[in-house]
């Protein structure tokens, strides 16, 4: 069970090779003992290995991998239930996801689709998987990856923010299914991270560093909270853009 300190004895990370879901574990393992740590993830992944070494090096003291493909749907429940085969899952971290084009997106029904499955049907399938599972067990915390993207879609990114605006949508309301039951779920919105995903795109203002993103969730998490926004401003930035008229957004550039 996460303790008051933030310790874990088994994390799960959906999305294994993912750098924000991998700096969340690393937070979580630094805090100490020496937890399992499971990374689901395509196990022929060029930067599975890399994985394991890095949470290995701060402080994992198992490193399990199970196959994972956010595609196949079907296979989910397999891969759940092979997460949990080694106890208790204290923590859950759905870190998977894709950025894509965003002009060739809305143009592109085969690309729309696909970031449509990765970003919204996949994690809802694992999310409906974990709350059973952790329901059951009675504690655990799941901690879904969103993005400030779906607080208010964008005409500049509108199906990915659509896409991550459903996820939101469905962790929120799925840590309140849960209330009561031992479970928590917190839901994390960055906005842009400096990650390999983001390279070659102009730095948006408020960027922040995946570390930044791992310490705002775990210290979300261990207070309690639904959500959380990673920079502070995009919290009253939201909440001003969800009143802006549709005339006005359209002359914005962002």
């Amino acid at each position: 069970m996460l303790n008051a300190v933030g310790q874990a004895q088994n994390i799960l990370l959906l999305g294994g090779t993912s750098e924000i879901g991998l700096a969340i574990v690393s937070e979580l393992t630094k805090r100490g003992g020496n937890p399992t740590v499971t990374l689901a993830a395509r196990q022929d992944s060029p930067r599975i290995d890399a994985a394991v070494e890095e949470v290995s090096r701060h402080g994992a003291g198992k490193v399990r991998i199970v196959d994972f493909d956010a595609f196949d749907t079907d296979s989910h429940p397999a891969v759940i239930d092979a997460a949990f085969a080694a106890g208790d899952v204290d923590v859950a971290i759905v870190a998977f996801g894709t950025l894509g084009d965003q002009e060739e997106l809305w143009q592109n029904q085969q690309a729309a689709v696909a970031s449509a499955q990765t970003n919204f049907t996949a994690p809802v399938s694992v999310g409906v998987l974990l709350g059973q599972k952790m329901k059951q067990q009675g504690h655990g915390t799941i901690i879904a990856m969103s993005s400030v993207a779906g607080m208010k879609v964008r005409r500049s990114n509108f199906v990915y923010g659509s896409t991550k605006a459903g996820m939101d949508g469905f962790y929120t309301q799925l840590g309140e299914a849960l209330r009561g039951s031992g479970v928590h779920v917190t839901v994390v919105r960055p906005g842009q991270v400096r990650t390999k995903m983001t390279d070659g795109l102009d730095e948006a203002p408020l960027t922040v560093d995946k570390e930044d993103v791992a310490k705002a969730a775990v210290s979300a998490a261990l207070d309690g909270k639904s959500h959380v926004f990673v920079h502070k401003l995009f919290g009253p930035i939201s909440l001003v853009l969800q009143h802006i008229p549709a005339p006005i957004m359209r002359k914005l550039s962002f």
